[in-house]
């Protein structure tokens, strides 16, 4: 298996998954903000791909994605430029849309820094993407309501981080969890924000009746996420591609679970078509909970099987004064909602994902040395 053989088995799946919502976005154009990020990886290829390969009959769905492109336009983009199903623009979502925008029946907000290492070098941005740029996007939606093609959906990515630092009995944490959260640490700029997109989503669904749903994802990975990305997997992989021992710059105890790219990617456009307005829901896997250090050793293993790699794990203090303040020692979801009403069932498993996005990384080798 090879890492082209890696994106088009997660493309084949995703489309079997989403037969009822691809089905009913035919003919519609979508508007994908941050396309040319991690989850547009998955976003935009999964559309072309089933306007590929659909044996309905359907309407081809079109996309239109908005991106600053400030870590340049990736290769997989460009190779999908002259596909006349796909518009890009160069834009930053920061600023007023254009003003030939035009129609567009669904809106997936995703234009935001989601890595911490990046965010906190420009948290004034981050801020400005999650609550001005929702802001315009939402009026627009509301200013489309008028005409004979209204907004029909609209998903706004907000994050697991809304929650903080949930107490112990709030872990597996479900919508209804309020928050354990800083409004003036280092990450708070991507937290707070959210959450003020979030009260954003609710009233505009409340009082102007607008189709806006929220996702909070829980620790995503997989093809798409870049090596440079400065997340933990990505950060293992850097270390395994370069055949040097993977450095921790914590004692390895925080825990997550994390939901692999095309099941993640599967549950946003569940999102986006079924979901209730003005509801969010909890994007990503239950189990397992692994804690850092179980994670380094595990990725250790599946490289040294499929590459010979020979490093092993170290653990290094972080120069980074704020490197680990606010960030949780847990967290883990609960999807019972998103199973409920929107039908999502994640089949990855975390040793399948994990083997896949080595593999991935493994043809995928651009920025390393970021």
């Amino acid at each position: 298996m090879n890492s082209n053989d890696v994106v088009q088995g997660d493309l084949d799946r995703m489309c079997r998954d989403l037969k009822e919502e691809f089905t009913a976005l035919s003919g519609k154009r979508i508007l994908i903000t941050g396309g040319a990020g991690f989850l547009g990886h998955y976003f935009v290829q999964a559309v072309l791909h089933w306007n590929a390969h659909n044996d309905l009959g359907e309407s081809p769905i079109q996309v239109v994605v908005f991106d600053n492109f400030s870590r340049g336009m990736p290769g997989w983009l460009s190779e999908l430029e002259k596909d006349r199903n796909l518009l890009l623009v160069r834009h930053d979502i920061r600023s007023p849309l254009p003003a030939n925008v035009g129609d567009i029946q669904f809106v997936i907000h995703a234009a935001s820094i989601a890595s911490p290492t990046y965010y906190k070098r420009d948290p004034i941005g981050t801020m400005d993407a999650n609550v001005n740029g929702l802001r315009m996007l939402l009026e627009y939606a509301r200013n489309q309501q008028s005409t004979k093609t209204p907004v029909e959906g609209f998903l706004f990515f907000s994050s697991s981080e809304i929650y903080g630092d949930p107490t112990p009995d709030n872990i597996p944490t479900p919508e209804t969890y309020r928050g354990f959260v800083s409004c003036t640490g280092p990450r708070a700029c991507y937290d707070e924000a959210k959450r003020y997109g979030e009260t954003l989503c609710v009233n505009f669904a409340h009082q102007y009746g607008i189709p806006v749903k929220v996702a909070r994802p829980f620790n995503n990975y997989g093809p798409g996420l870049k090596i440079s990305d400065r997340r933990v997997i990505p950060d293992f992989a850097r270390d395994i591609m370069s055949d040097r021992d993977i450095v921790m710059l914590s004692d390895g105890s925080p825990k997550r679970t994390f939901c692999y790219s095309s099941d993640a990617v599967t549950g946003y456009y569940k999102a986006l078509v079924k979901g209730h307005h003005g509801e969010a829901y909890n994007i990503g896997v239950e189990t397992p909970e692994i804690s850092m250090g179980e994670l380094a050793e595990k990725l250790t293993a599946f490289a040294k099987d499929l590459f010979g790699y020979k490093g092993r794990v170290i653990r290094r203090a972080s120069e980074d004064a704020s490197y680990l303040i606010d960030n949780p020692n847990r967290r883990c979801p609960v999807i019972t909602k998103a199973r409920n009403h929107l039908g999502y069932h994640p089949s990855v498993a975390l040793d399948e994902g994990l083997k896949r996005s080595l593999i991935w990384y493994q043809g995928n080798p651009d920025a390393q040395d970021a």
